[in-house]
């Protein structure tokens, strides 16, 4: 984590009259980081998935419920907090109308959400040298925003 997202994490829990989690993590979305931190803010996208290959490669813990996350620019600053409320693994093809609209991309569709992850896990496979496939596992996480940082 970078100074600065170390700086918003602590002011944050520094304002509150709470205990501060011991762990947090720091990250940008996937595709268009920028755009999809604000539909966060926005409160609009309350949900993500990542394939779990990308997890076991490079040998990253799995989200978990109650987990606290940074959300980070293109650039890498600090944006918002967001907390982990669900976690679910399924096949791609296998997720949920409603889970796909949660994410709140483009027009907010299951059709646009399936052909643009589609798109963009082919796209990262194929960097690997893996190949997408419908039933690739995923991790689904649902997730609500706690904080936006006023100072970005």
């Amino acid at each position: 984590m970078n100074e600065a997202s170390q700086q918003y994490w602590n002011d944050y829990w520094n304002s509150l009259d709470q205990c501060k989690p011991a762990k947090v993590s720091a990250w940008q979305f996937g595709a268009s980081p920028d755009h999809l931190a604000q539909l966060v803010i926005n409160g609009v996208k309350t949900a993500t998935c990542s394939g779990l290959v990308f997890y076991e490669i490079e040998n990253e813990p799995l989200p978990s419920i109650e987990d606290y996350s940074i959300i980070l620019s293109s650039k890498d600053e600090p944006l918002a907090i967001i907390k982990t409320t669900d976690v679910t693994l399924m096949p791609m093809n296998e997720v949920p109308e409603e889970f796909a609209i949660a994410e709140g991309e483009g027009d907010r569709t299951y059709s646009y959400w399936r052909q643009a992850h589609e798109q963009f896990f082919t796209r990262e496979l194929s960097r690997i040298g893996l190949e997408y496939s419908e039933e690739m596992m995923l991790v689904c996480e649902r997730f609500e925003l706690v904080d936006v940082n006023r100072m970005s």
